[in-house]
């Protein structure tokens, strides 16, 4: 019996101490990390989904609260309360973690000294390990009290991921509800005909034709999967570049009926070929650099600029051949405050009506221009927000613009197809229920030939979570939600869609 309280004594004396001293470390690299770059954590925490509301209290009060338990951890009359302090607080971060990890709508940037290094994973990890030293620690320290350290330990653990669930909960990470547009639904206008699993979420739509849906994936760059209409046969294709050995940096891929582009806006260069072998066997360099393009016809592509003197979003024209050659139009996209986020948006091209369109992620508005680049109309979607509520930050000492508080996204995604523009939106009009965003996706849709709203309609995906992002042709859908390609088939009598020329 003598041997076992020596046993305890040492280690309630040497383990303890050790433990407390880790957490000293911890804690203090992890504040003064912080601290050191203030500016950079304060945009990292307003960009969480679960902490954007309350990121200038949590961005003070969270290396506040690390000096402060290390502080009292170095105090050996202090070291008890400072061990469950530390045991709570860490039990916050991992709830933090899991929640990121298993039920945000996307995953942000990790923040804190060393430990941004890590994955997500290998930080939850991370933090159970520590979590069980500093159980291990107070349980030590009390050993005569066992059940009463057990049932504070759990109440603690109880109060640490409530607290973060209760953030989860009520933080502003996105207004989804505005009761002050309400939409039309007629009886289900779009219907799943078959889902086919591509196994990974890194595949974009790059092109539609007669037989096949072509995918390309931000992944592997150079990959192409053909899927046949019927989503059961599939082909791989590897592009094959005749330049190598130039600076890529986005290479993404456009498949329009027998002929492929593949291009890189921040060369610049637009290779070209046939779809049958996938080899460009012809390159097109050009003087500037674009962000986004949308084929036309006969070479010409709709192009995003960047403007570094106004800092904002630009659309121009560039055409390829013996010289490459870009015409901007910079008077087509307006800001009405930052010049750059409130000019984000989808580039569109309607074939049908020749048409560009360009929507707007963060405000209630689309540019319709003609095939020359002179301004059609300024149209609305029903949502009511004019104005983008952005929370724009510079980094000075970065010399960098990033987004602070999660802004409210207005349009997702969009597509078009005829007379008809389809704009994915998640945000919730008048009667309409918190549970359909879990099970379905809502799509606006609004008639190019007369500017009106005709109605909506949800585009249901059971099981699955996420549209990433969708393609119409004809009366068929075709989306990417997850890791599935799913086709819907639409409704004749609820669309008249011309078809291709």
């Amino acid at each position: 019996m003598t041997f076992v309280k020596s046993i305890l004594i040492f280690l309630k004396k040497h383990f303890v101490g050790g433990v407390s001293y880790l957490f000293v470390l911890l804690f203090v690299y992890a504040a003064v990390s912080k601290a050191l770059d203030f500016e950079t954590f304060s945009v990292q925490l307003a960009q969480s989904p679960l902490l954007s509301a309350y990121a200038g209290i949590i961005a003070w009060a969270v290396p506040g609260l690390e000096i402060l338990i290390a502080i009292l951890l170095t105090i050996p009359k202090y070291r008890i309360p400072a061990l469950y302090a530390a045991f709570t607080l860490m039990v916050m971060f991992t709830a933090y973690i899991y929640i990121i990890l298993n039920f945000s709508e996307f995953i942000p940037c990790s923040c804190g000294g060393v430990l941004e290094k890590l994955s997500w994973t290998q930080h939850l990890i991370f933090n159970i390990v520590f979590i069980i030293l500093a159980g291990v620690a107070v349980f030590l320290s009390l050993q005569e009290k066992p059940k009463k350290t057990l049932v504070m330990l759990a109440t603690l653990v109880i109060f640490g991921i409530g607290t973060v669930t209760l953030l989860f909960a009520f933080s502003e990470k996105k207004m989804h509800r505005n009761n002050a547009f309400q939409r039309r639904y007629p009886h289900q206008p779009a219907n799943e005909l078959q889902r086919f699993d591509i196994k990974y979420n890194s595949y974009y739509i790059a092109g539609i034709t007669e037989d096949s849906i072509y995918l390309g994936n931000i992944s592997a760059p150079l990959h192409i999967l053909a899927v046949g209409k019927e989503l059961r046969d599939t082909v791989f294709h590897l592009i094959k570049l005749s330049n190598k050995e130039l600076p890529y940096r986005s290479i993404t891929t456009l498949v329009e009926d027998t002929v492929f582009y593949t291009l890189d806006g921040t060369v610049p260069i637009i290779f070209k070929g046939k779809s049958t072998d996938f080899i460009a066997s012809n390159n097109f360099m050009g003087k500037e650099q674009f962000l986004r393009a949308k084929y036309l016809s006969d070479n010409h592509f709709a192009i995003r600029l960047f403007n570094p003197k106004t800092t904002a979003n630009i659309l121009g024209m560039q055409t390829i051949g013996d010289t490459t050659i870009t015409h901007v139009y910079p008077n087509l996209l307006e800001a009405d405050g930052d010049p750059f986020f409130d000019t984000d948006g989808l580039l569109l091209y309607n074939r049908q009506l020749q048409k560009i369109i360009y929507v707007y992620f963060y405000r209630n508005e689309f540019m319709v221009a003609n095939n020359d680049f002179s301004l059609d109309y300024i149209g609305t979607t029903i949502d009511t927000i004019s104005r983008a509520q952005l929370d724009v930050r510079t980094l000075s000492s970065k010399n960098q613009k990033k987004l602070g508080k999660n802004p409210i996204l207005v349009n997702l995604w969009a597509a078009t197809y005829g007379n008809f523009l389809f704009i994915q939106s998640d945000r919730l009009g008048k009667y309409e229920s918190d549970e359909i965003i879990n099970v379905a996706s809502i799509i606006d849709v609004y008639d190019l030939s007369d500017q009106t709203y005709k109605f909506s309609f949800y585009l249901y995906h059971l099981g699955l979570n996420k549209l990433r992002e969708f393609e119409v042709k004809n009366l068929h859908l075709y989306a990417l939600i997850d890791n599935y390609l799913i086709t819907y088939k639409l409704k004749e009598k609820n669309f008249t869609l011309a078809k291709d020329e």
